[in-house]
């Protein structure tokens, strides 16, 4: 009996084991350097996760939503390979608690908060003008930040388009030319698998300044896809518009990850789900590797616009390379944000 049992444990922890490495996919391999250069990871509570000096914004739930754990995780192996990090989120405190936890964790100093609230378009202003002002270098953008969440910003939009979309549209395009002075240089902005759900109405965007409507789990579900969508269309038309710069841009889905995103659900349902997370979704670290390996692996230039998702490109639905609908989102943007 006593074998048996010994037996059924073991086949059970090698069948464990081998889920867990297949749910943690593949590894950013690079092993570039980054001594001089600046990394930027946004986030909303980066205590949890985030950022670097070449910026870094990342939604998350991919599951799911946003940035404190895949950010800081992000941002501790850039501060490792020598970046100067910066870690742009809302909370002080909390930015500042993360700050700490980088520089213990990377083994680096060169790690510093800077205030960016991307539900507030006067923030972001703020923010880029304060770091143009005070950074001589950006070479790394990371748009990590997201959430998945009914609201309203403080400019009146959909708080999962305004912070997931629209923010991080007005945050790279004031810094864009840094970006271009110091290129070498890439953009790298997380999206998710959520994003082949998506459509985009611009009717809907236009009477309620989100890409959707409803408090119900499912119509939150639409929404959040809608934001995703918002991303990877994003990013096909900014390498459009980036050619003959040598600035490129990445989207990404990070997979599955067992991160901060469902700290909006219920203790019960948190419970309820724990056993599924911690088996099939990935660890923060496993879940920033698609977010290094577009920040730093060799060779990829090429693929500037691409959609990426387990360290590899990937392809995607025609609505996601819709260059009509790229062009009229990155027309309305720059209207809704002040940029034209």
């Amino acid at each position: 009996m006593l074998e048996e049992t010994l037996l059924i444990v073991g086949i059970l922890s090698v069948v464990f084991m081998a889920i867990r490495a297949y749910v943690r996919g593949a590894k950013c391999k690079s092993k570039v350097k980054l001594h001089g250069k600046t990394v930027i990871v946004t986030g909303k509570n980066f205590h949890k996760t985030r950022r670097l000096s070449v910026i870094l914004s990342i939604s998350r739930w991919r599951c799911a939503g946003s940035n404190v754990g895949i950010g800081r995780a992000t941002a501790v192996d850039l501060a490792r390979r020598g970046a100067r990090v910066i870690l742009a989120c809302r909370s002080q405190v909390r930015g500042e608690v993360a700050v700490a936890l980088v520089k213990r964790e990377s083994g680096s100093q060169n790690v510093a908060f800077m205030q960016l609230d991307l539900a507030s378009l006067k923030s972001v202003r703020s923010f880029a003008e304060t770091f143009l002002k005070t950074e001589k270098r950006l070479d790394i953008l990371i748009n990590n930040a997201g959430v998945y969440k009914q609201g309203t910003t403080e400019d009146g939009f959909g708080l999962m388009f305004g912070v997931n979309h629209l923010g991080h549209f007005l945050l790279t395009n004031l810094l864009l030319d840094r970006l271009k002075e110091c290129a070498p240089s890439r953009i790298v902005t997380v999206s998710s698998i959520m994003h082949k759900y998506g459509t985009l109405d611009f009717d809907t965007l236009r009477t309620h300044k989100e890409f959707g409507v409803g408090e119900t789990s499912r119509s939150i579900f639409w929404i959040y896809a809608h934001s995703k969508l918002c991303n990877v269309l994003f990013t096909h038309e900014l390498a459009k518009r980036l050619q003959g710069t040598n600035v490129t841009c990445y989207s990404l889905h990070p997979g599955a990850v067992n991160s901060d995103l469902n700290r909006n659900l219920s203790k019960m349902t948190r419970r309820l789900i724990k056993p599924i997370t911690t088996l099939f979704f990935k660890d923060v670290e496993a879940g920033a590797q698609t977010s290094l390996y577009c920040a730093v692996q060799e060779g990829i230039e090429s693929l500037s616009g691409r959609y990426f998702s387990n360290c590899a490109v990937q392809k995607v639905e025609p609505k996601a390379q819709d260059d009509a609908v790229a062009k009229k989102l990155w027309e309305v943007s720059e209207t809704l944000s002040g940029l034209s």
